[in-house]
Protein backbone atom coordinates (compact mmCIF):
# COMPACT_ATOMS: atom_id res chain seq x y z
CA UNK A 1 0.00 0.00 0.00
CA UNK A 2 1.26 3.54 -1.00
CA UNK A 3 1.28 6.21 1.54
CA UNK A 4 0.87 9.86 0.92
CA UNK A 5 4.44 11.45 0.77
CA UNK A 6 5.20 15.08 1.09
CA UNK A 7 8.15 17.68 0.46
CA UNK A 8 9.17 20.46 2.42
CA UNK A 9 12.39 22.76 1.46
CA UNK A 10 13.98 25.07 3.77
CA UNK A 11 17.20 26.84 4.31
CA UNK A 12 18.11 30.09 6.69
CA UNK A 13 18.28 31.86 3.87
CA UNK A 14 14.81 32.46 3.18
CA UNK A 15 12.89 33.72 6.38
CA UNK A 16 9.89 34.74 7.40
CA UNK A 17 10.67 37.25 9.92
CA UNK A 18 11.73 37.20 13.57
CA UNK A 19 10.31 34.97 16.30
CA UNK A 20 8.69 37.78 18.76
CA UNK A 21 8.86 36.34 22.01
CA UNK A 22 5.49 38.07 22.98
CA UNK A 23 3.86 35.22 20.56
CA UNK A 24 3.79 32.93 23.39
CA UNK A 25 1.15 34.78 25.68
CA UNK A 26 -1.88 33.59 27.09
CA UNK A 27 -4.75 35.12 28.89
CA UNK A 28 -6.13 35.79 32.50
CA UNK A 29 -9.81 36.58 32.38
CA UNK A 30 -12.20 37.44 36.08
CA UNK A 31 -14.03 34.00 34.18
CA UNK A 32 -15.00 31.01 36.21
CA UNK A 33 -12.16 29.91 37.75
CA UNK A 34 -9.01 31.82 35.92
CA UNK A 35 -8.60 33.88 38.72
CA UNK A 36 -10.05 32.22 42.04
CA UNK A 37 -8.79 28.88 42.86
CA UNK A 38 -7.26 28.76 39.08
CA UNK A 39 -3.90 31.63 39.63
CA UNK A 40 -5.00 32.68 43.28
CA UNK A 41 -5.93 30.77 46.55
CA UNK A 42 -4.49 32.52 49.29
CA UNK A 43 -5.30 29.15 52.05
CA UNK A 44 -3.98 26.34 49.46
CA UNK A 45 -0.71 24.75 50.54
CA UNK A 46 1.15 25.77 47.26
CA UNK A 47 0.19 29.54 48.00
CA UNK A 48 2.89 32.09 48.21
CA UNK A 49 2.54 34.80 51.30
CA UNK A 50 0.32 37.08 48.60
CA UNK A 51 -2.01 34.05 47.97
CA UNK A 52 -1.08 33.14 44.84
CA UNK A 53 -0.88 29.65 43.52
CA UNK A 54 3.30 28.29 43.20
CA UNK A 55 1.97 25.23 41.32
CA UNK A 56 0.39 27.11 38.66
CA UNK A 57 3.20 29.79 38.50
CA UNK A 58 5.60 26.85 37.70
CA UNK A 59 3.37 25.32 35.28
CA UNK A 60 2.91 28.69 33.61
CA UNK A 61 6.63 29.20 33.38
CA UNK A 62 7.01 25.25 31.97
CA UNK A 63 4.42 26.30 29.41
CA UNK A 64 6.73 28.75 28.13
CA UNK A 65 3.94 31.82 28.37
CA UNK A 66 5.72 35.30 28.53
CA UNK A 67 3.18 37.69 28.18
CA UNK A 68 -0.43 37.64 29.93
CA UNK A 69 -3.58 39.52 28.56
CA UNK A 70 -5.66 41.14 31.56
CA UNK A 71 -8.55 41.91 32.92
CA UNK A 72 -10.47 40.70 29.94
CA UNK A 73 -11.87 39.61 27.43
CA UNK A 74 -15.81 40.57 27.85
CA UNK A 75 -15.23 41.03 31.85
CA UNK A 76 -13.44 44.59 30.41
CA UNK A 77 -16.22 45.87 29.22
CA UNK A 78 -18.28 46.50 32.53
CA UNK A 79 -15.60 46.51 34.67
CA UNK A 80 -14.33 49.96 37.10
CA UNK A 81 -10.67 49.33 37.42
CA UNK A 82 -10.56 52.33 40.39
CA UNK A 83 -13.29 49.73 42.60
CA UNK A 84 -10.48 47.06 42.20
CA UNK A 85 -7.34 48.98 44.13
CA UNK A 86 -6.47 49.98 47.45
CA UNK A 87 -7.22 48.05 50.67
CA UNK A 88 -8.66 45.09 49.96
CA UNK A 89 -10.91 45.22 53.02
CA UNK A 90 -12.17 48.14 51.12
CA UNK A 91 -13.51 46.53 48.15
CA UNK A 92 -16.62 46.30 47.00
CA UNK A 93 -18.39 42.85 45.40
CA UNK A 94 -20.34 43.91 42.56
CA UNK A 95 -21.97 42.11 39.75
CA UNK A 96 -19.88 41.24 36.36
CA UNK A 97 -22.85 41.44 33.80
CA UNK A 98 -20.69 39.67 31.32
CA UNK A 99 -20.54 36.00 32.64
CA UNK A 100 -23.13 36.68 35.27
CA UNK A 101 -21.09 36.17 38.39
CA UNK A 102 -20.47 37.95 41.68
CA UNK A 103 -16.88 39.34 41.62
CA UNK A 104 -15.65 39.39 45.04
CA UNK A 105 -12.72 42.13 44.19
CA UNK A 106 -10.07 40.67 45.98
CA UNK A 107 -7.77 40.48 43.08
CA UNK A 108 -7.39 43.89 41.44
CA UNK A 109 -4.43 45.87 39.06
CA UNK A 110 -1.91 45.80 41.81
CA UNK A 111 -2.46 42.04 43.14
CA UNK A 112 -2.31 41.23 39.09
CA UNK A 113 0.89 43.48 38.22
CA UNK A 114 2.77 42.00 40.95
CA UNK A 115 2.45 38.69 40.93
CA UNK A 116 2.93 39.06 36.96
CA UNK A 117 6.42 40.91 38.18
CA UNK A 118 7.34 38.89 40.44
CA UNK A 119 6.98 35.64 38.28
CA UNK A 120 8.54 37.50 35.24
CA UNK A 121 5.47 37.76 32.68
CA UNK A 122 5.06 40.76 31.10
CA UNK A 123 1.45 42.33 31.22
CA UNK A 124 -0.77 43.32 28.73
CA UNK A 125 -3.68 45.07 30.45
CA UNK A 126 -6.95 46.18 28.53
CA UNK A 127 -9.38 49.29 29.20
CA UNK A 128 -12.66 49.13 29.37
CA UNK A 129 -14.47 51.04 26.13
CA UNK A 130 -17.39 49.67 26.69
CA UNK A 131 -19.52 51.56 29.59
CA UNK A 132 -16.18 53.92 29.79
CA UNK A 133 -13.81 55.46 27.69
CA UNK A 134 -11.13 58.14 27.32
CA UNK A 135 -11.13 59.62 31.30
CA UNK A 136 -10.84 56.10 32.69
CA UNK A 137 -8.73 54.60 29.91
CA UNK A 138 -6.16 57.77 30.39
CA UNK A 139 -6.39 57.40 34.07
CA UNK A 140 -5.27 53.71 34.45
CA UNK A 141 -2.37 54.48 32.47
CA UNK A 142 -1.59 57.30 34.64
CA UNK A 143 -2.06 54.87 37.77
CA UNK A 144 0.10 52.19 36.37
CA UNK A 145 2.75 54.17 34.35
CA UNK A 146 2.74 57.73 36.04
CA UNK A 147 5.71 59.55 38.10
CA UNK A 148 5.19 60.77 41.49
CA UNK A 149 3.10 64.21 41.83
CA UNK A 150 0.04 63.53 39.44
CA UNK A 151 -3.27 61.95 40.75
CA UNK A 152 -3.86 58.26 39.98
CA UNK A 153 0.47 57.74 40.10
CA UNK A 154 -0.17 58.91 43.90
CA UNK A 155 -2.75 57.12 44.28
CA UNK A 156 -1.06 53.61 43.38
CA UNK A 157 1.67 55.16 45.45
CA UNK A 158 -0.45 55.67 48.37
CA UNK A 159 -1.51 51.85 47.59
CA UNK A 160 1.90 50.53 48.46
CA UNK A 161 3.66 50.73 44.88
CA UNK A 162 6.09 53.37 44.63
CA UNK A 163 7.48 52.61 41.42
CA UNK A 164 5.61 52.77 37.79
CA UNK A 165 4.93 49.64 36.54
CA UNK A 166 5.66 50.68 33.20
CA UNK A 167 3.20 48.53 31.32
CA UNK A 168 4.19 48.46 27.46
CA UNK A 169 1.13 47.05 25.47
CA UNK A 170 -2.31 48.18 26.12
CA UNK A 171 -5.62 46.86 24.24
CA UNK A 172 -8.19 49.47 23.40
CA UNK A 173 -11.29 47.34 24.38
CA UNK A 174 -12.45 44.03 23.80
CA UNK A 175 -14.46 42.58 20.96
CA UNK A 176 -16.35 45.95 20.25
CA UNK A 177 -18.12 44.37 16.88
CA UNK A 178 -19.54 41.50 19.15
CA UNK A 179 -23.20 42.19 19.98
CA UNK A 180 -22.85 40.55 23.06
CA UNK A 181 -20.01 42.84 24.45
CA UNK A 182 -21.36 44.87 26.92
CA UNK A 183 -21.39 48.83 25.33
CA UNK A 184 -21.01 47.16 21.94
CA UNK A 185 -20.70 49.51 19.02
CA UNK A 186 -20.91 49.93 15.41
CA UNK A 187 -17.35 50.23 13.44
CA UNK A 188 -17.70 54.30 13.10
CA UNK A 189 -18.49 54.38 17.20
CA UNK A 190 -15.76 52.15 18.09
CA UNK A 191 -13.38 53.57 15.95
CA UNK A 192 -14.02 57.43 16.97
CA UNK A 193 -13.60 56.13 20.80
CA UNK A 194 -10.08 54.10 19.86
CA UNK A 195 -8.91 56.71 18.69
CA UNK A 196 -9.44 59.51 21.34
CA UNK A 197 -8.98 57.07 23.91
CA UNK A 198 -5.76 55.85 22.37
CA UNK A 199 -4.76 59.69 22.05
CA UNK A 200 -5.20 60.24 25.63
CA UNK A 201 -3.47 57.34 26.83
CA UNK A 202 -0.22 58.28 24.64
CA UNK A 203 -0.13 61.47 25.68
CA UNK A 204 0.13 60.38 29.55
CA UNK A 205 2.71 57.44 28.08
CA UNK A 206 3.90 58.14 24.65
CA UNK A 207 5.89 54.95 24.74
CA UNK A 208 2.95 52.86 24.75
CA UNK A 209 2.11 50.28 22.21
CA UNK A 210 -1.59 50.21 21.36
CA UNK A 211 -3.89 46.91 20.21
CA UNK A 212 -7.13 48.30 18.55
CA UNK A 213 -10.35 45.72 18.19
CA UNK A 214 -10.56 43.50 15.41
CA UNK A 215 -12.89 41.60 14.22
CA UNK A 216 -14.30 38.82 16.87
CA UNK A 217 -14.18 36.09 13.90
CA UNK A 218 -13.94 35.46 10.70
CA UNK A 219 -17.56 34.76 10.35
CA UNK A 220 -19.12 37.91 12.07
CA UNK A 221 -21.21 39.60 9.24
CA UNK A 222 -18.97 42.84 9.32
CA UNK A 223 -15.82 41.41 9.08
CA UNK A 224 -13.30 43.17 6.81
CA UNK A 225 -15.66 46.60 6.68
CA UNK A 226 -15.17 46.76 10.82
CA UNK A 227 -11.12 46.48 10.16
CA UNK A 228 -10.94 49.41 7.20
CA UNK A 229 -13.80 51.66 8.86
CA UNK A 230 -11.62 50.98 12.18
CA UNK A 231 -8.42 51.27 11.12
CA UNK A 232 -9.36 54.62 9.34
CA UNK A 233 -9.65 56.56 12.51
CA UNK A 234 -7.01 54.74 14.37
CA UNK A 235 -4.04 53.85 11.73
CA UNK A 236 -1.82 56.30 12.92
CA UNK A 237 -1.88 55.76 16.75
CA UNK A 238 -2.06 52.19 16.95
CA UNK A 239 0.65 49.25 16.58
CA UNK A 240 -1.68 46.05 16.30
CA UNK A 241 -4.94 45.29 15.27
CA UNK A 242 -6.60 42.06 17.31
CA UNK A 243 -8.05 38.53 15.92
CA UNK A 244 -9.61 36.49 18.03
CA UNK A 245 -10.16 32.96 16.94
CA UNK A 246 -11.94 29.49 18.18
CA UNK A 247 -12.02 26.06 16.70
CA UNK A 248 -14.08 22.87 17.87
CA UNK A 249 -15.15 19.32 15.76
CA UNK A 250 -18.32 19.74 15.23
CA UNK A 251 -21.09 16.88 14.17
CA UNK A 252 -18.10 14.26 14.18
CA UNK A 253 -16.45 16.35 11.53
CA UNK A 254 -12.89 15.43 12.27
CA UNK A 255 -11.18 16.34 8.60
CA UNK A 256 -12.64 20.21 9.08
CA UNK A 257 -11.49 19.70 12.86
CA UNK A 258 -8.09 18.67 11.36
CA UNK A 259 -8.09 21.96 8.86
CA UNK A 260 -8.87 24.35 11.47
CA UNK A 261 -4.98 25.90 10.87
CA UNK A 262 -5.62 26.36 7.03
CA UNK A 263 -8.95 28.63 8.38
CA UNK A 264 -6.55 30.32 10.85
CA UNK A 265 -4.17 30.95 7.57
CA UNK A 266 -6.84 32.50 5.78
CA UNK A 267 -7.97 34.92 8.77
CA UNK A 268 -4.80 36.31 9.19
CA UNK A 269 -4.09 36.84 5.33
CA UNK A 270 -7.35 38.63 5.09
CA UNK A 271 -7.00 40.58 7.66
CA UNK A 272 -3.54 41.58 7.02
CA UNK A 273 -4.93 42.52 3.48
CA UNK A 274 -7.45 44.49 5.10
CA UNK A 275 -4.91 46.50 7.37
CA UNK A 276 -2.84 47.64 4.33
CA UNK A 277 -5.53 48.40 2.28
CA UNK A 278 -6.06 51.31 4.67
CA UNK A 279 -2.39 51.81 4.68
CA UNK A 280 -1.92 52.15 0.47
CA UNK A 281 -5.05 54.31 0.97
CA UNK A 282 -2.99 56.80 3.39
CA UNK A 283 0.13 56.34 1.40
CA UNK A 284 1.95 55.00 4.64
CA UNK A 285 4.77 52.87 5.07
CA UNK A 286 3.72 51.97 8.41
CA UNK A 287 2.74 48.08 8.48
CA UNK A 288 -0.12 47.46 11.55
CA UNK A 289 0.62 44.16 13.03
CA UNK A 290 -1.71 41.72 14.49
CA UNK A 291 -2.14 41.46 18.34
CA UNK A 292 -3.95 37.27 18.11
CA UNK A 293 -4.92 37.56 21.64
CA UNK A 294 -7.31 34.64 21.91
CA UNK A 295 -6.95 31.43 20.12
CA UNK A 296 -7.73 28.13 21.13
CA UNK A 297 -9.88 25.04 20.67
CA UNK A 298 -12.95 26.08 22.60
CA UNK A 299 -16.45 23.99 21.98
CA UNK A 300 -18.15 26.96 22.29
CA UNK A 301 -21.09 25.98 20.05
CA UNK A 302 -21.56 21.87 21.11
CA UNK A 303 -21.23 23.13 24.97
CA UNK A 304 -21.35 26.13 26.01
CA UNK A 305 -25.13 27.38 26.96
CA UNK A 306 -24.25 31.01 26.06
CA UNK A 307 -23.73 33.87 28.55
CA UNK A 308 -27.07 34.64 28.52
CA UNK A 309 -28.36 31.69 29.70
CA UNK A 310 -25.83 30.97 32.73
CA UNK A 311 -27.97 31.98 36.26
CA UNK A 312 -25.89 34.25 38.50
CA UNK A 313 -23.29 33.15 40.50
CA UNK A 314 -21.01 33.36 43.21
CA UNK A 315 -17.72 31.96 44.31
CA UNK A 316 -15.75 31.38 41.21
CA UNK A 317 -18.32 29.07 39.37
CA UNK A 318 -16.85 26.19 36.78
CA UNK A 319 -17.62 28.31 33.27
CA UNK A 320 -16.11 26.62 30.61
CA UNK A 321 -13.51 24.46 32.03
CA UNK A 322 -13.25 22.20 28.46
CA UNK A 323 -11.00 18.93 29.11
CA UNK A 324 -8.98 18.12 26.15
CA UNK A 325 -8.14 15.38 24.39
CA UNK A 326 -5.09 14.38 22.35
CA UNK A 327 -6.72 15.64 19.06
CA UNK A 328 -7.49 18.28 20.87
CA UNK A 329 -3.68 18.73 21.59
CA UNK A 330 -2.86 18.05 17.27
CA UNK A 331 -5.04 21.11 16.32
CA UNK A 332 -3.32 23.47 19.02
CA UNK A 333 -0.08 22.38 17.37
CA UNK A 334 -1.16 22.94 13.79
CA UNK A 335 -2.47 26.57 14.99
CA UNK A 336 0.95 27.22 16.05
CA UNK A 337 2.48 26.17 12.80
CA UNK A 338 0.23 28.48 11.28
CA UNK A 339 0.56 31.25 13.86
CA UNK A 340 4.87 30.81 13.26
CA UNK A 341 4.61 31.10 9.50
CA UNK A 342 3.44 34.87 10.08
CA UNK A 343 5.83 35.56 12.03
CA UNK A 344 6.64 38.81 10.13
CA UNK A 345 3.10 39.96 10.92
CA UNK A 346 2.08 38.40 14.19
CA UNK A 347 3.82 39.18 16.88
CA UNK A 348 1.84 39.04 19.93
CA UNK A 349 -0.62 36.07 20.58
CA UNK A 350 -2.53 34.90 23.10
CA UNK A 351 -3.25 31.87 24.58
CA UNK A 352 -7.06 31.80 25.73
CA UNK A 353 -7.17 30.89 28.58
CA UNK A 354 -4.33 29.95 30.97
CA UNK A 355 -6.11 28.04 33.55
CA UNK A 356 -9.20 26.00 34.30
CA UNK A 357 -11.05 28.17 31.61
CA UNK A 358 -10.60 26.72 28.11
CA UNK A 359 -7.04 26.52 29.67
CA UNK A 360 -4.10 23.91 29.21
CA UNK A 361 -3.67 24.35 33.56
CA UNK A 362 -6.11 23.02 35.25
CA UNK A 363 -6.61 23.08 39.18
CA UNK A 364 -8.46 21.92 41.88
CA UNK A 365 -9.87 24.05 44.81
CA UNK A 366 -7.34 22.90 47.41
CA UNK A 367 -5.84 20.38 45.19
CA UNK A 368 -3.49 19.56 42.73
CA UNK A 369 -2.96 21.54 39.80
CA UNK A 370 -2.22 19.39 36.21
CA UNK A 371 -1.35 20.16 32.62
CA UNK A 372 -4.12 19.01 30.20
CA UNK A 373 -2.77 17.06 26.59
CA UNK A 374 -3.08 20.93 24.72
CA UNK A 375 -0.10 22.48 27.30
CA UNK A 376 2.34 20.02 25.53
CA UNK A 377 2.52 21.37 21.98
CA UNK A 378 2.56 24.74 23.09
CA UNK A 379 5.24 24.46 25.87
CA UNK A 380 7.30 22.73 23.49
CA UNK A 381 6.96 25.24 20.40
CA UNK A 382 7.92 27.88 23.15
CA UNK A 383 11.00 25.95 24.22
CA UNK A 384 12.11 25.02 20.62
CA UNK A 385 10.97 28.54 18.34
CA UNK A 386 13.64 30.75 18.54
CA UNK A 387 15.16 32.98 16.22
CA UNK A 388 13.52 33.35 13.02
CA UNK A 389 10.81 31.04 11.46
CA UNK A 390 12.01 30.60 8.05
CA UNK A 391 10.09 30.38 4.53
CA UNK A 392 9.24 26.78 4.46
CA UNK A 393 7.83 25.30 0.97
CA UNK A 394 5.12 22.38 1.46
CA UNK A 395 4.81 20.02 -1.70
CA UNK A 396 1.87 17.64 -0.55
CA UNK A 397 -1.48 16.11 -1.49
CA UNK A 398 -4.66 18.05 -0.13
CA UNK A 399 -8.32 16.63 0.78
CA UNK A 400 -11.45 18.43 0.58
CA UNK A 401 -13.24 19.74 4.11
CA UNK A 402 -16.76 20.61 4.74
CA UNK A 403 -16.41 23.87 6.42
CA UNK A 404 -12.67 24.64 4.80
CA UNK A 405 -12.53 23.40 1.30
CA UNK A 406 -9.89 21.96 0.49
CA UNK A 407 -6.66 21.97 2.84
CA UNK A 408 -3.00 20.46 2.59
CA UNK A 409 -2.02 17.23 4.62
CA UNK A 410 1.11 18.63 5.56
CA UNK A 411 1.47 22.00 7.14
CA UNK A 412 5.30 22.70 8.34
CA UNK A 413 6.88 25.59 10.07
CA UNK A 414 10.48 25.78 10.98
CA UNK A 415 13.23 28.07 13.22
CA UNK A 416 16.46 29.28 13.08
CA UNK A 417 18.68 30.40 15.75
CA UNK A 418 21.60 32.23 13.73
CA UNK A 419 23.75 32.51 16.45
CA UNK A 420 23.66 29.02 18.53
CA UNK A 421 22.54 26.99 15.09
CA UNK A 422 19.94 25.53 16.74
CA UNK A 423 16.77 24.40 14.09
CA UNK A 424 13.69 23.63 14.92
CA UNK A 425 10.76 22.16 12.57
CA UNK A 426 7.35 21.55 13.29
CA UNK A 427 5.23 19.38 11.20
CA UNK A 428 1.17 18.30 11.18
CA UNK A 429 -0.03 15.45 9.39
CA UNK A 430 -4.20 15.55 8.86
CA UNK A 431 -4.33 12.43 7.03
CA UNK A 432 -5.57 9.04 8.80
CA UNK A 433 -2.50 7.32 7.56
CA UNK A 434 1.05 7.72 7.81
CA UNK A 435 3.19 10.03 5.58
CA UNK A 436 6.64 10.54 5.02
CA UNK A 437 7.59 14.06 4.54
CA UNK A 438 11.20 14.37 3.03
CA UNK A 439 12.87 17.79 4.16
CA UNK A 440 15.29 19.00 1.53
CA UNK A 441 18.03 21.14 2.91
CA UNK A 442 20.12 21.63 -0.45
CA UNK A 443 23.38 22.63 0.57
CA UNK A 444 22.82 22.29 4.67
CA UNK A 445 24.20 19.81 7.02
CA UNK A 446 21.25 19.34 9.35
CA UNK A 447 21.53 17.02 12.18
CA UNK A 448 18.23 16.30 14.55
CA UNK A 449 18.94 15.11 18.26
CA UNK A 450 15.81 15.28 19.90
CA UNK A 451 11.86 14.87 18.88
CA UNK A 452 8.10 14.92 20.29
CA UNK A 453 5.35 14.01 19.02
CA UNK A 454 1.03 13.98 19.75
CA UNK A 455 -0.85 11.42 17.85
CA UNK A 456 -4.72 11.97 17.99
CA UNK A 457 -6.84 9.25 19.96
CA UNK A 458 -10.39 8.59 19.22
CA UNK A 459 -11.44 8.97 23.20
CA UNK A 460 -14.11 11.53 24.66
CA UNK A 461 -11.97 13.59 26.96
CA UNK A 462 -12.88 13.19 30.74
CA UNK A 463 -12.32 15.37 33.31
CA UNK A 464 -9.58 15.12 35.89
CA UNK A 465 -6.39 14.57 36.11
CA UNK A 466 -6.13 10.82 35.79
CA UNK A 467 -7.08 10.63 32.37
CA UNK A 468 -5.46 13.61 30.92
CA UNK A 469 -2.33 11.87 32.38
CA UNK A 470 -3.82 8.51 30.45
CA UNK A 471 -3.82 10.58 27.32
CA UNK A 472 -0.18 12.06 27.87
CA UNK A 473 1.19 8.52 28.35
CA UNK A 474 -0.57 7.11 25.28
CA UNK A 475 -0.52 10.10 22.94
CA UNK A 476 2.53 12.08 24.11
CA UNK A 477 5.92 10.75 23.63
CA UNK A 478 9.30 11.10 22.23
CA UNK A 479 10.03 10.45 18.72
CA UNK A 480 12.77 7.66 18.01
CA UNK A 481 14.76 8.88 15.78
CA UNK A 482 16.55 6.05 14.92
CA UNK A 483 12.71 4.31 13.39
CA UNK A 484 11.19 7.52 12.25
CA UNK A 485 14.41 9.71 10.66
CA UNK A 486 16.25 8.73 7.83
CA UNK A 487 19.31 11.37 6.87
CA UNK A 488 21.47 12.15 3.79
CA UNK A 489 23.45 15.09 3.00
CA UNK A 490 20.64 16.75 1.06
CA UNK A 491 16.93 15.20 2.39
CA UNK A 492 16.02 14.38 5.98
CA UNK A 493 12.73 12.29 5.64
CA UNK A 494 10.47 11.87 8.59
CA UNK A 495 7.63 9.68 8.78
CA UNK A 496 4.38 11.00 10.30
CA UNK A 497 2.23 9.03 12.47
CA UNK A 498 -1.37 9.67 10.99
CA UNK A 499 -3.11 12.61 12.63
CA UNK A 500 -0.14 14.05 14.67
CA UNK A 501 1.98 17.13 15.58
CA UNK A 502 5.86 16.52 15.20
CA UNK A 503 8.82 18.89 16.99
CA UNK A 504 11.96 18.25 15.78
CA UNK A 505 15.23 19.65 17.01
CA UNK A 506 18.71 20.10 15.95
CA UNK A 507 21.51 21.95 14.26
CA UNK A 508 22.59 23.45 10.80
CA UNK A 509 25.51 24.13 9.26
CA UNK A 510 26.36 24.53 5.96
CA UNK A 511 27.90 22.03 4.42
Amino acid sequence: MTHPRARVALHPDFRVGPIDRRLFGSFVEHLGRAVYTGIYEPGHAAADEHGFRRDVADLTRELGVTMLRYPGGNFVSNYRWEDGVGPVEDRKPFLDLAWRTVEPNLVGTDEFLQWAEREGFEPMMAVNLGTRGVEAAAALVEYCNGEAGTRWADLRIANGRTEPYGVHLWCLGNEMDGPWQIGHKDAHEYGKLAAEAGKAMKLVDPSISLVVCGSSSMQMDTFGEWEQTVLSYTYDLVDHVSMHAYYEELDGDRASFLGSGTAMDRFIDRVVASADAVGARRRSDKKITISFDEWNVWYLESRFPGETNLPVQRDAPRIIEDVYSALDAVVVGDLLVTLLNHADRVPVAALAQLVNVIAPIMTEPGGEAWRQPTFHPFATTARLAHGEALDVRVDCPTTTTKRHGDVPLVTAAATHDAETGALALFLTNRSAEPVAVDVEHLGLGVELTEGWRMVADHEAAVEGPAHARKVVDACWSAVDLAAHVSASSRTTTVTLAPESWTALAGTVRTA
